[in-house]
């Protein structure tokens, strides 16, 4: 890896700063394009004015972007990391009385680059955006929300594609042509806003109501750009997301007694568009509660792999009642998922 305060190169991507600090280039070396169309830079952080009429803590005015300015005051830009595994930059903005902080991260073996966040803020009714201009050809993004996504247009050609000047998402959200797009992710920053393919991400909101000291505090997050070809299926834009909010962590115990296989897992699927989002102990009894949601709109045969044998699996509702029976060998789960179907599986384990 290659890494200074102009350029940043792995085996995936190219990444030249402007004097801003900013993406003045990124091109994935992979699929052998640009991020961004020529001429414009990505990681452009901008404040708005941000006074809506009422509720200053969840509304956002419709021409909040008439009044902005672009955060570019750098202070400090340079390098922190240089490894085998990871290379960082670290790029200091000041802003007002506030102070924005910006690790941009690669990786040897990650397809994604990361910027995590450190903000001290001491400013009100500011919101504050991170943009970045995709070069894909499309008029949709596709926005990940709890157990699917949703695809919404990211035009302005009626009243109720105007009003979606700023919506939500979870986990990620992905703008595509046919063969090429960009996902990015993120840890828990959930208001975006995307038109054209220009997509704002929405770092903070600083509202004077109902609490008159919102948001003037440290804060840190993290979102990262995942570049990619095929679509978010293919690309596995679900997997990464979960990778980057659930890393892997790892921990030195001393041994307990017991036996475990050299690779073990609790649960897992055989089918990528099914993801396991829980897996608890029940409310009323030792069974374990693994619950599942179906992702690419696809459906699918399922096998539910278990660790431990099984004495008895049935299906039940959200609330862990109606229970019917489901098929079962000693250590697999067998059944059917509908596009976009939620299912939750009680297992009782034998002793």
């Amino acid at each position: 890896m290659e890494v200074s305060t102009s350029l940043m190169k792995n085996r995936f991507f190219e990444i030249h700063f402007n004097e801003k600090g900013q993406f003045a280039s990124i091109k994935d070396l992979r699929a052998n394009r640009e991020l961004f169309p020529e001429g414009k830079a990505g990681n452009v952080i901008m404040s708005y004015e941000d006074r809506p009429h009422n509720f200053d803590a969840w509304d956002i005015n419709n021409y909040y972007q008439e009044k902005s300015w672009e955060v570019d005051d750098v202070s400090d830009f340079r390098v922190v990391e240089e490894g085998p595994v990871r290379a960082t930059v670290r790029i200091e903005r000041k802003y007002l009385e506030s102070v924005i902080v910006q690790y941009i991260s690669i990786y040897n073996d990650l397809p994604r680059i990361d910027i995590r966040n450190e903000i001290d803020w001491k400013e009100h009714l500011i919101l504050l955006k991170d943009h970045f201009p995709v070069d894909v050809h499309t008029n949709e993004a596709t926005f990940d929300i709890q157990f699917g996504n949703v695809k919404r247009t990211t035009c302005d050609n009626t009243s109720w594609d105007y009003s979606k000047f700023e919506v939500c998402h979870h986990k990620w959200l992905d703008v595509a042509e046919d063969n090429f797009g960009v996902s990015f992710l993120n840890d828990c920053k959930f208001g975006v806003s995307v038109r054209g393919t220009d997509v704002g991400l929405t770092m903070l909101k600083s509202a004077l109501y109902p609490n008159p000291e919102a948001d003037k505090e440290h804060h840190s997050f993290t979102y990262s750009i995942f570049p990619h070809e095929d679509d978010f299926r293919g690309a596995d834009t679900v997997g990464h997301a979960y990778a980057l909010n659930n890393p892997m962590q790892a921990v030195v115990k001393e041994q307990a007694g017991g036996t475990l296989p050299k690779e073990f897992s609790l649960v897992s699927v055989d089918v990528p568009n099914v993801i396991i989002d829980s897996v608890k102990k029940a409310e009323d009894s030792e069974d374990m509660i693994v619950r599942l949601y179906e992702c690419f709109n696809r459906r699918s045969a399922v096998t539910l792999q278990c660790g431990l044998p099984i004495a008895e699996a049935s299906f039940c509702n959200l609330m862990e009642e109606e229970d019917v029976k489901a098929n079962h060998t000693e250590n697999a789960v067998t059944f059917e998922m509908k596009p976009y179907e939620i299912k939750t599986v009680r297992i009782r384990c034998k002793k």
